[in-house]
């Protein structure tokens, strides 16, 4: 019987030596092939890349909507659902106690959600007193929707049937974070007595609020064990705010959800919006035409004709300064444009004109909001106030990649027009290349800049927006 020799002391520290270059090289591939995988999509979402995970770009595929809705209000607010609806890459439904009467015709049409009958919710207990108990079925949305058993979800989104979603803002806006953490995202009312009654911590369900699959898989269980404990309460997001307080989670605030308690002319809100993509607006049946001389729907499509050439651009303000006749130019990005006579520093445009009204009558309290508006309020003579231009159209140049946005001067009648009057003007032209933001720009986010452009000729201005210089400042020079 032949016995194996033993290696020698000698062959160790070679044959060692040989494995650890063999486990090297494999690690070397394995890394270079990581590499190239990770370079192939648009970017990584750097937070998964902390906790280990590395994810493919968020997309419209990857979330699931719940609208509430009920079946008085659903005729006359689908409308509002059209506009924003992409039925070949959305998924989810729109809940209402029971199918509607024209169910044939509604099947035929593409272009809305289906619809989901609310299951009963007689069980449930209501007590606050003239509220409407309606309020626990639409809070019931939630669970309901995750029990859809949609595949590959990463985010459920809800909203009311007058809540106009952004999509491809809303999807950049999920995008900043990990989705398989627990987030409960939204925003809360603008006015600071609305907070202080329903909690500063809560997601207002008019603006849209959006939870994270694995958070919301968990509240769907708990849910209905919750909401025992809270008949007292009038709404339903106050109730979903407050399982989520018992499950220890906290609302994340994005500012681009937008619950638009207000009412009249929000001329001031649109045109001061934060920088950060807008992600919905809400309540139109309660505010004026955004555009003039428009019905509200007519008005949100010349918005959306916008959006769909330049969406994370839209809303966007710009500031700059025409050096040669010293006037203010705010440019409020596929909305409107405001020209000052004279020299306004960049802080004092800022703040939101308060065009709009509040949204109760009452105490003081009602009127006060939760973010600046301007100590100038707009002037009573139509003369002193600044000249503004709406959106008219747009053109894109596809081989230049330069997008051209006219807007056109709303007419008002003055009696006193100086010769070096900004309204003189009766066009300003836009140019601009579509925005494109990553993770990191979203997530540290930076104000462009414009020039008014040497074209600028008689009655028609011509500006261009552009990302700003390291150190530049946006100053009058």
């Amino acid at each position: 019987m032949q016995c194996l020799q033993s290696p020698s002391k000698s062959q160790l520290p070679s044959r060692l030596s040989n494995l650890v270059i063999v486990v090297s090289s494999v690690c070397l591939v394995y890394l270079l092939l990581s590499l190239i995988l990770v370079g192939s999509s648009k970017y990584i979402d750097l937070s998964s890349v902390a906790s280990g995970e590395v994810y493919d770009p968020t997309t419209l595929e990857h979330i699931v909507f719940g609208i509430a809705s009920n079946e008085n209000s659903w005729p006359r607010r689908k409308e509002y659902v059209k506009l924003w609806w992409e039925p070949r890459q959305m998924r989810g439904c729109v809940f209402l106690e029971s199918m509607p009467e024209d169910t044939n015709s509604y099947n035929d049409n593409s272009s809305l959600p289906p619809v989901c009958v609310s299951a009963d919710t007689s069980r449930f207990r209501y007590t606050f007193r003239n509220g409407l108990r309606s309020a626990i079925r639409v809070a019931r949305v939630v669970v309901e929707t995750v029990a859809l058993n949609h595949s590959n979800v990463r985010w459920y989104v809800f909203g009311d049937d007058d809540t106009v979603f952004f999509p491809e803002n809303l999807v950049k806006t999920l995008s900043k974070y990990d989705h398989g953490l627990w987030y409960y995202l939204g925003t809360n009312s603008e006015i600071y007595e609305q907070n202080r009654i329903f909690g500063f911590e809560m997601a207002f369900g008019g603006a849209g609020f959006a939870i994270s699959y694995p958070l919301a898989k968990v509240l769907a269980k708990t849910f209905d064990s919750c909401i025992q404990r809270y008949p007292h309460l009038y709404g339903s997001d106050s109730r979903i705010y407050s399982c989520m307080a018992e499950l220890g989670i906290g609302l994340t605030r994005e500012p681009g959800f937008h619950q638009m308690d207000v009412r009249g002319d929000i001329f001031g809100l649109l045109t001061s919006h934060p920088v950060t993509p807008l992600v919905s607006l809400h309540h139109f049946d309660y505010v004026n035409p955004i555009f003039p001389n428009m019905t509200t729907l007519k008005a949100l499509e010349l918005l959306l004709r916008a959006v769909k050439v330049d969406s994370l651009r839209i809303l966007q303000r710009t500031i700059c300064y025409d050096r040669w006749f010293s006037w203010t130019i705010s440019v409020s990005w596929g909305y409107a444009i405001e020209v000052y006579g004279n020299h306004v520093r960049l802080p004092d445009l800022l703040p939101a004109q308060q065009t709009f009204n509040q949204w109760k009558q009452g105490n003081t309290l009602a009127g006060v909001y939760t973010f600046n508006t301007r100590v100038d309020q707009a002037h009573p003579d139509p003369c002193r106030r600044p000249t503004i231009f709406f959106l008219d159209r747009l053109e894109v140049d596809s081989a230049e990649g330069f997008i051209t946005s006219h807007y056109k001067k709303s007419y008002v009648n003055c009696s006193h027009d100086a010769t070096a009057s900004p309204r003189k003007l009766d066009e300003i032209k836009v140019l601009s290349k579509k925005l494109h933001l990553s993770v990191n720009q979203l997530r540290a986010p930076r104000r462009h800049c414009c020039d008014v452009l040497p074209s600028s000729v008689g009655n028609v201005m011509e500006i261009g927006i552009r990302e700003c210089g390291g150190e530049e400042l946006i100053h009058m020079h």
